[in-house]
Order: C-alpha cells, then structure tokens, then sequence
C-alpha cells in the first residue's frame, strides 16, 4: 500500500509570491495539516471551503462555509435517513459578503449571521466547536451545538492536486475524528457522542422525541485552490469500530484526480494514516445511487462496498453554472490493508460516497 508521491513534513506555501501559481515545492501529501493557502487574483476561479459532516447513527448532519468568489454559502443540512425527514438553512450570499476563510485553514474563527441562520466555528489544538441556529422551513426554530475532537497524533489527509501550474486544489481531509454535542429541530432532540451517555445519567425514561446515538464521528473537507470551470468527482468516507477492534477511517475520492500523479486515498486506523498512491476503481451506477456503491483496489488490499439508504439528490440550473450531486448515505462493508501489513474487517460502518458534476 506505499506510494512514491512525495510526503511534505515541513510548512508550505500553497503558491509563488504573488499567489497565481503553483509552489513546486507544495506539490505532495501531508499526515498534518502544513499547506497556507496564499491564493490571489484570478477572480471565478478561486475556491475556498471548511465542510463538517457528523455522522450519528440514523442522522446526519452538515455544515457548509464557502467562499466561491461570486458566491459566499452558509449552510447547516440534516437529515434523518431512516425516514428521509430533511430540514436546515442555507445563506447564498452575491459576491460572498461577509464571509471570509482565512489563507492557513483553522488559524481564524468562521462566522456568519442573518436574521435566519448564525454559524460559528472555532479550532484549537484539540478540537472545532460548532454552533448553529437557524429557522427551518416550516418556520421551526433549530439549533447544533457539537464538538469534534482532535485526539492527539490523530492523522488526516492532506494532498495538492496539480491539473497545472495556474490550476491546482488543496484539500484537507479529515475521518474518524470523535463528535458529540445536540442537535435540537423544534421538540426533537438528538443527543450524540460522548454527551448521549452523560445525558442518560439521570433519566430512566426519555421525553418524547429526545434521541441518542452513543458513537458518532466528524468529517472535514478542507478545500483551497483553483480550479476549471468543469469539474467532476468522487468523494467518499466514513468512520466506524473493524471487528479487530481499530477505529478506521476511510478517505477515498476519483476522477477529479486522473492523471495528476496525486491521489486523495487513504485509511486512518487508530489515527494512523496509510496513503493509497493508485487509483481507486468505483464500480456504481449514476442513474441509480440507491444501489450498492463497489470501490476496490486492483491488487484487494481494499474492498468495501457502501450500502445506501438515502440519496441526497441536489441540482441547481443557471445561465452560467449549474451543479448536479448524488450524495449517499449508508453502511460500508469489506475489508482495508494498513501499511504494516494488518487487515481490518468491517461491517455496517457509517459513511458516505457522492458524484458531483458542475460547472462552477
């Protein structure tokens, strides 16, 4: 499972001074956030993102903040999959006013507010708290307050993928990272993570619609760069207990990455970050996401297949850009290889796989 991209174990700058062009010397992959996103000019092109997922149990829940150039998005999504019942808020702001990420991901807090959604995420060393509220569209009033934790020495994914010298991506991706914290639509209440167990202390008996899922677990989708006007890719992850009892995360994405030399595979076992150099192959069909999602190695050192049991269909129509994502959600199942050889088996772990196609 070694790859021969080259690993950055040092802070880089993502572009030359002047921030049009790639830094040669930030070409490569990273278990540690290291890249500064020093990107000017070239107004359109320029795209910048924190994206949190929490998966807990039969919920998901999901925060944008961008910076698209033309466009600025504040947004909290969630969904219960079992029923399919979906709420939350999103702020498309013109010219994105008002929300601003900073060069060095997590180096500043992130805040947006209107009279119908306030988001707030803050870092430090051993963690990001998330706060929301927001007005849902049948005019509930609805709230997120979460943690994800940053266990020490807890590795994630960190890879510049260069289409050329003037178009380029960072992103940071980060699985397995424990969550806790309420998640409050109207008079339902999910109590996730560690705060589930604590909040059971006292209560024999729970209130009508008070939910608690025991174990749940934090994405991040760091993304900085420059990218073409037509894009498409794959992304997919999850985080969940191996029947060898490890932690595993799983980051695989394609297409997007074709042909750049650079890929954003990896597992994360107890942590431990092993970087997938090839191509992953992924074996699913786009006219039926609701059916099984294959993605395999070449050689069967990885083999998991995701189970769906909701379809996050999204597409937007405009005059000049227009997106069209299915995201699922579901159970993955099969087998991953570590660096050192070890196999970990799972069985309905929690994740996810999307195709976006846009032009942006």
């Amino acid at each position: 499972m070694a790859t021969s991209e080259p690993e950055i174990t040092q802070p880089v700058d993502l572009c030359l001074p002047g921030g049009k062009v790639l830094n040669p010397a930030a070409r490569g992959w990273s278990r540690t956030p290291l890249h500064t996103g020093n990107l000017r000019g070239r107004w359109g092109r320029t795209k910048r993102w924190d994206y949190w997922a929490i998966l807990a149990g039969d919920w998901s829940i999901a925060i944008v903040y961008a910076d698209v150039d033309y466009l600025g998005i504040a947004e909290v999504w969630w969904c219960h999959l079992p029923t399919g019942e979906t709420g939350g808020r999103a702020a498309n702001v013109p010219g994105a006013r008002g929300i601003a990420l900073p060069d060095r991901p997590g180096s500043a807090p992130l805040r947006y507010e209107s009279s119908k959604i306030e988001v707030a995420l803050t870092d430090d060393p051993e963690g990001t708290t998330i706060a929301a509220w927001w007005t849902d569209g049948d005019g509930q009033r609805s709230s997120l307050n979460a943690r994800i934790d940053l266990p020490a020495g807890h590795e994630s994914l960190n890879v510049v993928i260069p289409w050329s010298d003037k178009q380029f991506q960072y992103t940071s991706k980060h699985q397995a990272r424990p969550a806790h914290g309420t998640l409050e639509v109207g008079d339902q209440v999910v109590h996730f993570g560690s705060s589930a167990a604590s909040a059971a202390i006292d209560a024999e008996v729970d209130p009508e619609g008070t939910h608690r899922v025991d174990e749940a677990w934090g994405v991040l989708d760091v993304g900085r760069g420059r990218w073409p006007y037509e894009t498409r890719w794959n992304w997919g992850g999850g985080a969940g207990r191996s029947a060898e009892g490890a932690v595993v995360g799983i980051q695989i994405g394609a297409k997007w990455t074709e042909g750049t030399g650079f890929t954003e595979n990896g597992v994360i076992v107890d942590g431990v970050l092993t970087k997938i150099g090839e191509e992953l192959t992924w074996d699913y069909r786009w006219e039926q996401p609701l059916e099984p999602w294959r993605v395999h190695h070449p050689d069967g050192s990885f083999d998991l297949t995701l189970t769906p049991t909701y379809d996050k269909h999204s597409q937007v129509k405009a005059v000049v850009m227009g997106t069209e994502v299915h995201q699922v959600f579901g159970t993955w199942s099969g087998h991953v290889t570590t660096d050192t050889g070890a196999v970990h088996h799972v069985d309905g772990l929690q994740g996810f796989a999307e195709e976006s196609r846009s032009r942006w």
